[in-house]
């Protein structure tokens, strides 16, 4: 029961069968067959749908106050009876690219430590070509990285769906109509991410389809936070994660310009070497999947 009220908080969540497919990892059918036999237990209906979108119904939202008490109940049980005594190492250490472990890592790394408050965390930021080399060298056992490589010695494993947008300042007045062809995105004065960036390497491989091969890269900075900084006191534009600009979306400090015919989108995969068994990386992992987004 537990499975199915969290899948439909995570579908009223997004609205999406599709998005919330995404995020647990499974078909969007299974998502809509669970959603068709949880309305049948119940004898009622929970969503509209159109075409392209779900909303939900009265009793769809009367049913969601009922979910989030009975999840909350639910974590509280785990807490008391299953990990109770469960023990994780005095000290973790692992490998997140950038932009996750300055906008989504931390609050889940807070929450974790609420429950076990022994475990220490050792988080190095880097690169994702960076986090790869460390762990391909044992210098840490796992991370979470931008993309993925074809190399046979890593394990990949689909975490979160990301899109990367244009943005600027918002007091910049060009494009006032908020959208842009792609041969006038060749012209901008672009700030990027330095070279191994997994967001570069994404923005990359998607211009190799279109008729922009490059850039017009007036500065390179090492860090989205370093951009960002850069962009408050300049008319000039830079390619970011969604996730990195949320706040500044919200305090009117950026905003986005859209790219005709032209989307940025890419996943964030959970890394370890091929072969590497860990019941506690296991553990986080699912622990990270569950929480992220609370």
């Amino acid at each position: 029961m537990k499975a199915k009220l969290h899948l439909f908080k995570i579908v009223t969540k997004h609205l999406s069968f599709t998005k919330a497919a995404e995020q647990l990892y499974i078909s969007q059918p299974a998502v809509s067959k669970a959603i068709k036999n949880l309305e049948q237990d119940y004898n009622t209906t929970f969503f509209t749908r159109k075409r392209s979108a779900i909303e939900l119904t009265s009793e769809g939202k009367s049913f969601l106050i009922y979910t989030n008490k009975i999840l909350a109940i639910y974590n509280e049980m785990e807490k008391q009876f299953l990990h109770k005594n469960e023990r994780f190492p005095e000290f973790i250490s692992f490998g997140v690219s950038t932009t996750l472990s300055n906008y989504i890592i931390p609050k889940v790394i807070a929450k974790f430590r609420v429950q076990f408050p022994q475990t220490k965390f050792n988080i190095i930021s880097n690169n994702s070509e960076t986090i790869e080399n460390l762990i391909l060298d044992e210098t840490i056992d796992f991370g979470i990285t931008e993309g993925s490589v074809s190399n046979k010695k890593l394990q990949f494993k689909q975490f979160i769906k990301d899109e990367i947008v244009l943005v600027t300042n918002s007091k910049n007045g060009a494009h006032k109509k908020g959208i842009i062809s792609i041969e006038t995105l060749q012209n901008l004065p672009m700030i990027e991410r330095e070279r191994g960036s997994g967001t570069r390497e994404i923005i990359e491989k998607h211009l190799a389809d279109t008729t922009i091969k490059k850039l017009n890269s007036v500065v390179s900075l090492n860090s989205t936070a370093a951009i960002k900084n850069y962009l408050y006191h300049s008319d000039h534009y830079a390619l970011l994660s969604i996730h990195a600009i949320s706040d500044d979306l919200a305090t009117n400090k950026l905003k986005i310009i859209d790219i005709k015919d032209l989307s940025f989108e890419r996943w964030f995969y959970f890394v370890k070497r091929t072969g590497f068994i860990s019941n506690t990386a296991d553990y986080f992992e699912n622990y990270i999947r569950l929480n992220y987004n609370f």
